[in-house]
């Protein structure tokens, strides 16, 4: 009882209605809304796996996992296996749920790493067969086709023959006695074919009268001359009728006999909608997976509660839930426009036991409870829990709570008694966990009990897993009683359950921390400037009471707060005044990170503008590299031009040596204007006495005595010893080389075979130069016109020795023809196309014999 209670202060169904929203079939949406806690946690894992494995195969999809045609075909099914008969849309339903689940089982069988999901629809069976089948016997509207049987066939076409022969019976009536119908129309009454006759000409035409207009002024009359085509057509519509549900029956017992089978295709289905609603609602909260840790440690009991930890299955493990935010809140932030939701953080230590949170009204607390709790029974259910990573906390057996005024004027319960009934349910369901606990413990042998050293007897108690939230503990009574029931309340929880959080008022509570490790404190900031709760949950402060500082800065008479005041007493105030400076130390401290936290982000900010500007400068030196590039192509042109206008001065005229000389002359002019200068050197390093230099060789770092001689060398000590090193065994301390003095090289003698660049192995081959006497240009013409402009070029150009053919690209026809006629001309020795910065295909060169 007290579970179901629990879940409803913490409005758990409301959760579950917002985790329905994102089901994607009726099913799903029902699983979600009546969503089931696990009783085991080897379940929970199972369906956090689930959860984990749908969110990963979901970012993988481009439009998600796709339920369309799965529909609820339960009652159809338990209906199929009494053996009633299903309709035409009941057994397309079920086609259509049969091909949407093996389109589901395709999708995840595509998909390796999934082996949660891989497992669930590996025995899952579709039947095909039977989704054919039905698709040939009933069609899109659920209607028994034509092709489900001949017979049905042959019925359905002596019914349109029979309708056929009864219509042009009615048209030619009404033709006859067009001054007696009331409207030229053919219509039915129940299954009769009837016409629209004027009641005062009733008689002109005989028959039935099947139905009468509301006015009276109407018959419907059935005339005699089709009576017996009316009589035919009931009987084809009865055996049309008859064989129809023979198909259906048919197909139902098919289906009936896969009942059990379908019915779990049916439940695989809804499992896979509901792990995916939990990871689209995870997704949609921001949610990440947690991890269930073993919390707490086993502890005795010596004496008067003497709490001596027993040093095995130890295990330091800590609850995390950093920026942990209420879900339901989320919602109605996203949802109903509500205030932003204000994350808190919650780090357990694994020895707490009881956590007393303490702050002034409407400060939060409560909301922290209800948080927990909620983050609790979400991870239980395989729910990702809204908090940063990593998400940490214990598998909780028991999620108690007593959240709330339980007031009832007709029950005559207090606020006091409402407290204490609902807190002793609670205590009676951990008590019968602890029983079962006893009884696992007692079949694995006689641990129960232990002699300690001076020989008293040591119980061994395990407490419960449970979480236990305790809003206002001990309030609704007078204070001195209700915090002292408060405190030994929560002693027993601290002995008897894994873990509890109590919101309280009561100042005696938050002096346990120091009497008990077990214990810990937190409380909810106040901001005393605007006499307002901040809602952040602050970790190992109590509360500080606020009380006569509201009251002053509200404008209470002064001598009133100072009178009440002295009924306080001093210690109260000296507490008060120690938690202000611990609070104030703590802004202080988060103040320091957030500027800690803004020179990162600064820092980071100006390491990506470096790294713009670098990538900009590369950027940049890569543009003015190809620019010099270009301009030493262009020059390289232009010096080849003027070379090309050199030799063919030299070739219009009488070859000499003088003319040589200076042909060879002006060309070292010319490559010395188009010559880029060398980069002048970078000065090197020069040491001088005194300097301290390094010898990288020695691995020493010497200082220089001397300065280097006509043979580079130099004296250098260090430590105790001198010795002679060369220049180019040293480097100053921040890496640079010396310059070293370049000798002076004796000059080459001239030879003949070098005098004025000709002659000999030294000789170059004259590169090929393109000039207006060697380059035709016949673009645009006709072969046959072309070959004799060719011709005429080649006798002209033979001195050069090359011709340059400028034909264009086009569609190659005029290309073809010039090559074939260079092919056969005895004077060209070879041709070859232009390169690509010269013409490319466009230009052909010959070279002539």
């Amino acid at each position: 009882m007290i579970q179901s209670e629990t879940l409803e202060l913490l409005e758990w169904s409301r959760l579950c209605q917002h985790l329905a929203t994102f089901a994607a079939t009726k099913l799903g949406a029902l699983a979600s809304r009546n969503l089931q806690i696990p009783a085991t946690q080897s379940e929970s894992i199972h369906l956090l796996n689930q959860t984990k494995e749908v969110y990963l195969l979901e970012s993988r999809l481009a439009t998600g996992l796709s339920f369309e045609g799965i529909q609820d075909i339960g009652e159809s099914l338990l209906r199929a296996g009494i053996g009633g008969i299903l309709s035409g849309n009941e057994l397309l339903a079920i086609a259509t749920t049969l091909a949407g689940t093996r389109q589901l089982r395709r999708v995840i069988d595509a998909q390796e790493d999934l082996p949660v999901l891989n497992s669930l629809v590996a025995e899952l069976r579709t039947y095909p067969e039977i989704e054919q089948e039905i698709h040939r016997c009933i069609d899109d509207r659920g209607e028994v086709a034509d092709r489900a049987s001949p017979k049905l066939a042959g019925i359905r076409n002596q019914i349109r023959s029979c309708r056929e022969q009864i219509y042009q019976r009615l048209q030619s009536i009404m033709q006859r006695h067009s001054n007696a119908v009331q409207e030229q129309v053919i219509t039915q009454r129940g299954d009769r074919f009837v016409i629209p006759v004027k009641a005062p000409q009733k008689d002109a035409i005989p028959g039935i009268v099947h139905d009468t207009s509301s006015s009276g002024a109407t018959l419907y009359i059935e005339p005699n001359p089709i009576v017996s085509l009316g009589n035919q057509m009931r009987q084809l519509m009865r055996q049309q009728q008859t064989e129809e549900e023979a198909i259906r029956q048919a197909l139902s017992e098919q289906v009936a006999a896969v009942q059990s089978d379908l019915e779990r295709l049916l439940a695989i289905a809804t499992t896979l909608d509901l792990a995916t609603a939990k990871a689209r609602y995870s997704f949609w909260l921001g949610a990440n997976p947690p991890r269930f840790i073993d919390f707490g440690s086993e502890v005795e009991s010596r004496g008067a509660g003497e709490q001596v930890s027993r040093g095995r299955n130890q295990i330091e493990n800590s609850i995390t839930l950093r920026q942990l935010r209420h879900p339901l809140l989320v919602w109605q932030q996203q949802h109903e426009q509500g205030h932003a939701v204000i994350p808190v953080d919650l780090l357990i230590q694994p020895q707490i036991r009881v956590v007393t949170i303490t702050g002034p009204n409407t400060g939060g607390k409560t909301v922290t409870l209800k948080t927990l709790g909620l983050a609790a029974l979400m991870a239980k259910v395989g729910l990702f829990v809204p908090a940063r990573e990593p998400v940490e906390l214990p598998w909780f057996e028991q999620i108690l709570a007593d959240i709330g005024d339980e007031q009832s004027l007709e029950q005559s319960l207090s606020t006091f008694s409402g407290h204490i009934r609902r807190i002793s349910r609670i205590l009676n369901a951990i008590g019968r966990e602890e029983s079962r606990g006893a009884e696992e413990q007692g079949s694995r042998g006689e641990e129960d009990k232990q002699d300690g050293e001076d020989g008293e007897e040591i119980t061994s108690s395990s407490p419960s897993s449970a979480l236990v939230l305790l809003d206002e503990v001990g309030a609704g009574t007078d204070p001195a009683e209700g915090s002292a029931l408060a405190i030994a309340l929560l002693q027993y929880l601290a002995d008897n359950a894994l873990l509890t959080i109590a919101t309280t008022h009561f100042g005696e509570l938050k002096a346990l921390k120091y009497e008990d490790e077990r214990f810990e404190n937190a409380s909810v900031e106040f901001d005393d400037v605007s006499l307002s709760p901040t809602y952040r949950l602050l970790w190992g402060i109590p509360g500080r009471s606020n009380a006569l500082t509201i009251a002053r800065r509200l404008g209470l008479k002064p001598e009133v707060v100072e009178l009440a005041q002295t009924y306080v007493g001093g210690a109260s105030e000296d507490v008060n005044q120690v938690i202000a400076g611990l609070e104030a130390q703590r802004r202080r401290q988060e103040t320091k990170a957030d500027e800690a936290a803004q020179l990162l982000k600064e820092a980071e900010r100006l390491h990506r503008d470096v790294s713009q500007k670098a990538a900009a400068l590369k950027e940049r030196e890569n543009q003015l590299r190809l620019q010099q590039e270009q301009e030493v192509q262009k020059a390289i042109a232009s010096a080849k031009a003027e070379i090309g206008s050199v030799i063919r001065r030299l070739q219009q005229g009488s070859m000499t040596a003088q003319d040589a000389q200076a042909a060879t002359q002006e060309i070292n002019q010319i490559a010395q204007k188009h010559t880029p200068p060398p980069p002048k050197p970078k000065p090197g390093f020069k040491p001088q006495i005194g300097d301290r230099i390094r010898i990288p060789r020695l691995g020493q770092t010497a200082e220089v005595l001397s300065e280097p001689n006509e043979n580079n060398q130099l004296s250098v000590r260090f430590g105790m010893m001198k010795m002679t090193v060369g220049l180019e065994d040293i480097e100053s301390l921040d890496g640079q080389k010396p310059d070293l003095p370049v000798k002076p090289k004796p000059a080459p003698t001239e030879t003949p075979l070098n005098k004025g660049g000709k002659g000999g192995s030294q000789s170059q081959p004259v590169p090929t130069i393109r000039t207006s006497r060697n380059t035709i240009d016949i673009r645009g013409r006709r072969v046959a016109d072309s070959e004799s402009e060719i011709e005429r070029a080649i006798a002209q150009a033979t001195e050069a020795g090359v011709l340059w053919i400028v034909h264009g690209k086009g569609t190659g026809k005029l290309r073809e023809g010039v090559h074939e006629f260079l092919k056969q001309h005895p004077q060209v020795e070879r041709f070859e196309l232009a390169a690509e910065k010269e013409g490319g295909a466009g230009v052909t060169i010959a070279y002539l014999k």
